[in-house]
């Protein structure tokens, strides 16, 4: 074991004491292997020295088991998961997409099964896919609002029998974008009038796509139709409202639009959460149901204190505070400076770095 200053400190090293913040929140697990942007956090956070492992590479031991147990049991198992379902999710939507059969529910339930048993490992407002790829942002938005719309149904007291639906309904809502024109899908500019009406037709597609399928219940098959609907009637593809909306297609049009807007797409860079969450609060007055949207913000913020976030002027700091009025504008301390996010409304988080 070797006390090094940050400022000697070189990517690659392996740390083996926690990294506290004067907070004495943890910055840096052991056994975490640093990169170039941990430099830039520990220097942000005014960290003098760290704790590596020594030049012959031996490791306490106690460092080399934390780091293997986190590695083994917090990543490989959701991340395997999600890789499997991803390449589930495009054999399904090629399948489609060529006139094929009905999807195969049984082969995709057991799969979105295996990834929600390590759902704790899936954090709503960090979480990026990993290898992320522009052409498979329907793949990925899919099993983001899945697993997101399961959380939020559990969050809101939905029965448990209703928890897989919800996930069904989420993974599957975009599944008639399978039939839509590839050129207008991955389009890297706004869509004319006439693309757009050809998009919207996707609920449609998708709607009698999974009409037939006997494994799934109507609250999903009605998911794919009405995802886009709104609350005052202004949606598509009928325009509904309130009551006329399965409580599956309220809750999934909550989470579809925050992985859509926090998503890299063809033609448009993604938004920080925070901003969209605001943006959400502004949707549930009239657009999306008031009540779901309050669950949503008020649990995928709730973990905030200690979580290392970076702002819109880059600077890094820490939130040490939240209001729960206001819990998309928390306290931040930026070098032992407090960063009132409520009062300073020309700075909001642009990222959220670690939880």
């Amino acid at each position: 074991m070797v006390t090094v200053p940050v400022s000697q400190l070189k990517p690659g090293e392996r740390i083996i004491e926690n990294v506290l913040t004067k907070f004495n929140n943890i910055l840096f697990m052991k056994g975490k292997i640093v990169s170039e942007r941990d430099l830039d956090i520990l220097r942000a956070f005014l960290i003098p020295s760290v704790q590596i492992e020594s030049n012959d590479g031996e490791a306490e031991p106690a460092a080399q088991e934390a780091a293997s147990e986190e590695q083994a049991d917090n990543v490989l198992p959701f991340h395997e998961h999600y890789h499997k379902m991803l390449h589930l999710l495009r054999r399904v939507f090629n399948t489609a997409a060529s006139g094929g059969h009905n999807p195969p529910i049984l082969e995709i339930r057991t799969t979105l099964e295996a990834l929600i048993k390590n759902i704790d490992q899936y954090n709503v407002l960090t979480f990026n896919p990993r290898h992320f790829q522009l052409n498979d942002f329907i793949f990925h938005n899919s099993i983001m609002v899945g697993l997101t719309s399961y959380l939020l149904a559990k969050w809101h007291g939905l029965s448990s029998k209703d928890l897989m639906q919800v996930a069904l309904a989420g993974l599957l809502h975009d599944i008639g974008n399978a039939k839509v024109d590839p050129a207008i899908l991955f389009k890297p500019s706004k869509l004319t009038p006439e693309e757009a009406e050809d998009m919207k037709r996707h609920t449609i597609i998708g709607y009698n796509m999974l009409k037939p399928v006997p494994a799934i219940n109507e609250g999903v098959k009605l998911c794919a139709l009405q995802h886009h609907e709104r609350e005052d009637g202004s949606g598509y593809p009928l325009g509904i409202q309130g009551d006329k909306i399965h409580t599956y297609s309220k809750i999934v049009a909550v989470t579809d639009m925050f992985h859509a807007m926090t998503t890299d797409r063809f033609h448009k860079k993604a938004a920080s959460p925070y901003l969209v969450l605001e943006q959400l609060q502004k949707e549930s007055f009239g657009k999306m149901e008031p009540a779901i949207v309050q669950t949503f913000i008020s649990k995928v913020t709730a973990f905030h204190n200690g979580m290392l976030v970076r702002l819109s002027d880059n600077r890094i700091g820490e939130i040490v505070f939240s209001d729960r009025t206001h819990p998309t504008r928390p306290w931040v301390n930026v070098n032992g400076k407090i960063v009132n996010l409520t009062v300073e409304r020309h700075l909001h988080i642009q990222e959220v770095i670690q939880k």
